[in-house]
């Protein structure tokens, strides 16, 4: 059981569609969520359903079936990344402020 491995290490077990608050908590703490005491109380009812679900998933043949992270092929949309023709640097440094150097010049950080 999922829940069973999530919550070993507080001892915690998995009893045929029913959650305690305990459990909730612990299962909220391990994904870092802040749940205000309604969102607990339906957490409790809804949790179970969802780990009966995935125990579901976990009865499905899987072999021979490739690991996924997206159900469709993800292409680059972005252009390729080529050098190209810039604006002169003289011509950009005369909108600044405060150049030096052939560069700009800002506050430090630490000031």
């Amino acid at each position: 059981m999922i829940l069973t491995a999530v919550c070993r290490s507080a001892r915690c077990t998995y009893d045929q569609g029913v959650i305690d608050r305990d459990q909730v908590l612990h299962v909220a703490r391990l994904a870092r969520l802040a749940l205000t005491d309604e969102e607990i109380e339906r957490m409790s009812g809804e949790l179970p359903a969802i780990l009966e679900h995935v125990e579901r998933m976990n009865e499905l043949d899987l072999d021979g079936v490739e690991p996924t992270s997206h159900v469709v092929a993800l292409e680059n949309v972005l252009r390729a990344d080529e050098p190209r023709p810039s604006w002169e640097r003289d011509r950009i440094l005369d909108g600044a402020p405060d150049p030096s150097g052939g560069a700009f010049r800002v506050p430090s950080p630490q000031a």
